[in-house]
């Protein structure tokens, strides 16, 4: 061994901490710094870390069995937790097909999508559709249906053109239209392009309740999802919900659809699934999809060596019970409303905030370079990266929600805490934020990249 990292990071020319443990909503790097995750990892510690109950339930199902493959066996933790996740999701979603991540979900929905068709003789209804400024995975298939710009680059010759519409960004409209004169022409988009391609071509329209990687924390605004339902249903496309970042917990819901009473057709959920704790994600499959496959060639044309994971679907499994028997979601909602009141304190004493939004506890802020014009930073300057590097330097952890945009757009982060979160902690969290923000924003005024009119 000659000392040095041999792993592969996302930045290869930057030094990161190394983590020792976590507890709470905390981690503690080797030198014993300690880090408060304002923002779950990734949006996925749910529940926070070290949580000695999960501990136990993997440790005992460890001591049973920790790999069976699909194809030969059948195990009692993937019928439980499909069982529980089939009483827990929206309408008829009663079908679970387990996977290893929330691009593995997604591109699982695209390919049960476009079989179903095919089992009902409709051979021509094969293409996916999505939104600009969306993601939904970094696999190409996941990565075609992602209206994310900056990660879509570097393979756009080998990616499928599912970006089609637009969407709903009321901050900086990009159809330069004002919520509630607009009429919810963003979802109209939706309509035309459907119109233009053809509904005998396409097999679903893929969305994210609450747009996330790619906008940071973008609710639509009311009725934009009914719409978009009704405009699926009436051209016979199916309504795929990317809920992987969005799921168990975060938005105050189970679900983020059930804020506007959506019931898609399927959903992919991920990340909260295990709260961090194993590696599994899954994709939900209504009655109506799943008993036309049956009754056609009776097996789904997907797969995966780890797909059904006893081991990660006994933590699963646990982590649904915890945030069930502790009563998170709840919690979460009502925290959701002092968090909000504390994010938008900030908005005096730091006037580069062009924009704050979110539900529950999933929140977006956008930094621009005038707070009149929404004149965005250039984006040379990185705002987002040094926001980021300064608040880690700080103690704090959040997550980068830049790089998706249609057209210019601000510098965006989200705050996007474990449920278990409490009052007092959300304090230290905002005080960690605005001392980054201060200290952000010096360094910009020393250069003279900000200004206030």
């Amino acid at each position: 061994m000659d000392g040095r990292s041999h792993v592969i990071k996302p930045d290869l020319l930057k030094e990161y901490p190394l983590v020792s443990h976590g507890k709470g909503i905390y981690l503690y790097d080797m030198q014993g710094k300690r880090y408060l995750d304002g923002c779950s990892g990734a949006l996925v510690a749910n529940i926070g870390h070290g949580n000695v109950k999960i501990a136990k339930a993997m440790r005992d199902q460890a001591l049973k069995v920790t790999f069976t493959y699909r194809a030969q066996f059948a195990n009692q933790p993937s019928e439980e937790l499909a069982g529980i996740l089939a009483h827990l999701a929206p309408g008829d979603l009663n079908w679970v097909f387990f996977v290893n991540s929330g691009s593995e979900a997604t591109e699982t929905a695209m390919k049960i999508a476009i079989q179903y068709w095919q089992e009902r003789g409709c051979f021509t209804k094969n293409r996916i559709i999505s939104r600009w400024m969306s993601y939904h995975g970094i696999t190409l298939g996941a990565l075609s249906m992602s209206g994310h710009k900056a990660r879509r680059k570097p393979f756009a010759q080998l990616l499928q053109d599912c970006p089609v519409t637009l969407p709903p960004y009321c901050y900086r409209c990009p159809l330069g239209q004002h919520y509630p004169g607009c009429n919810l022409l963003c979802a109209s988009e939706l309509e035309r392009s459907i119109q233009l391609i053809g509904p005998e071509n396409i097999a679903a329209f893929i969305f994210e309740p609450v747009i996330g990687a790619s906008g940071g924390a973008i609710v639509p605004p009311d009725g934009y999802h009914e719409k978009i339902a009704e405009i699926c249903r009436r051209y016979d496309v199916l309504l795929i919900a990317d809920e992987v970042m969005t799921g168990f917990g975060r938005t105050g819901k189970m679900f983020a659809v059930e804020h506007w009473g959506i019931e898609p057709d399927i959903m992919a959920i991920g990340k909260g699934l295990s709260g961090g704790y194993a590696p599994i994600a899954a994709t939900l499959v209504s009655d109506r999809i799943l008993e036309t496959i049956i009754s056609g060639s009776g097996t789904i044309m997907s797969g995966h060596t780890f797909s059904a994971n006893p081991l990660s679907c006994a933590v699963a499994l646990a982590v649904i019970k915890y945030i069930l028997d502790h009563h998170l979601i709840e919690k979460a909602g009502k925290r959701s409303q002092y968090l909000e009141k504390k994010l938008y304190g900030l908005v005096q004493k730091h006037p580069h905030i062009g924009d704050i939004r979110g539900l529950g506890l999933m929140w977006g802020i956008e930094l621009v370079k005038n707070c009149f014009t929404g004149e965005p930073f250039d984006n040379k300057l990185d705002v987002t990266g040094m926001v980021i590097n300064q608040a880690m330097q700080n103690g704090l952890i959040i997550y980068n929600a830049s790089g998706g945009f249609v057209g210019p757009a601000g510098a965006t982060f989200m705050i996007a805490p474990p449920l278990t979160i409490t009052k007092k902690e959300i304090n230290t969290l905002v005080e960690l934020l605005d001392l980054t923000l201060s200290q952000v924003y010096e360094q910009l005024v020393r250069n003279d990249f900000a200004q206030l009119g």
